[in-house]
């Protein structure tokens, strides 16, 4: 009887003890790293928030996102180095800069990219169709779009001849955007400046002085800097008086003539594909990486009023919004 008693009872015991291991287990969830240089943007974080649900996922809930943003002087690689220590699962980089950044801290942990100019220039993935290692995410570049903004800039406004082009002299996908670019100015009958930056303080001075060398038109290139500081660069462009186009509506809505290009946020929306097929077991390495498919034309007829433009009106039927 007493043999029984006792063998019922570690019975008992290893029994809760299963149960609270199982608990344990099952309390854990996913957790999701995210880098991106520039403040916070709560739009970019409602994004993936958005594509993450559509695959069932609810941070707090049954995922856990850590985001580090490097503002203020931030050290990336400190970050990514941070990302990588705190073992998450996935780590979703946004912007060539981020990548990079965890690319130097680790060749182990799952990593997507997205709004990331040249991938494979920039060592990040063997080939598009083939990633290899552990990188695998979304381009917004095509090269030929800056190509397509200069021309819908020409079309909007015929009149522009020196166009000012905001550039970073360090980004490399930018020095591979500038040979296209130049090749579709000559048949625009176009004369490109380069305006260089390489941070936040060179825009206003660039700009200026850009416009006191004869620029009447500014084509704005994709980086980190220039989607986080949009509404800067609008303000800059038409104090300066400058027709002005860059590749994401943030810039048209803040008060910039012209935007074209991939969005940004759709982007972010679909990284959360990639974050689910990986947490899921799939290899970043099997993963082919997508260029955009999904591009944003915005006119702003109020900064067109303001610089005494009249855009044509086969221009703005093309428009996916016109502001008025």
């Amino acid at each position: 009887m007493r043999k029984n008693v006792i063998h019922l009872t570690l019975c008992a015991m290893l029994s809760a003890l299963s149960y609270s291991a199982s608990a344990q287990q099952a309390k854990k969830v996913p957790s999701i790293g995210f880098l991106r240089p520039g403040p916070p943007s709560q739009d970019i974080i409602d994004a993936l928030r958005q594509g993450l649900s559509e695959f069932g996922y609810t941070d707090g809930k049954n995922i856990a996102i850590q985001y580090r943003w490097a503002e203020g002087g931030s050290d990336l690689g400190k970050l990514a180095a941070e990302l990588v220590r705190l073992k998450v699962d996935v780590i979703v980089a946004s912007s060539t800069p981020a990548a990079l950044a965890i690319k130097s801290a680790t060749n182990m942990t799952p990593a997507v990219f997205t709004v990331v100019g040249d991938p494979v220039g920039s060592g990040l993935v063997a080939s598009l169709a083939r990633p290899g290692g552990n990188f695998t995410g979304l381009t917004n570049i095509a090269f030929e779009l800056d190509a397509k903004r200069l021309e819908l800039l020409k079309e909007a406004v015929p009149k522009i001849s020196r166009v000012a082009v905001l550039t970073n002299p360090d980004f490399q996908p930018h020095a591979q955007e500038m040979k296209v670019l130049k090749a579709s100015a000559g048949a625009l009958r176009v004369d490109l400046r380069s305006v260089e930056f390489r941070e936040l303080n060179d825009f206003e001075g660039g700009v200026t002085a850009a416009r006191k060398r004869g620029a009447d038109a500014l084509l704005v290139m994709a980086h980190p800097f220039t989607f986080s500081y949009a509404t800067l660069l609008a303000k800059v462009a038409t104090r300066n008086h400058l027709s002005a186009i860059a590749p994401f509506k943030e810039f048209a809505e803040s008060g910039g003539l012209v935007a074209y290009g991939a969005s940004n946020l759709s982007l972010h929306r679909r990284a959360a594909y990639y974050v689910d097929k990986i947490l899921k077991g799939v290899k970043p390495s099997d993963l082919p990486v997508e260029q955009p498919t999904k591009f944003e034309f915005v006119i702003n007829l109020k900064t067109a009023k303001q610089l005494g433009l009249t855009i044509p009106q086969s221009v703005l039927y093309r428009a996916d919004k016109v502001i008025k």
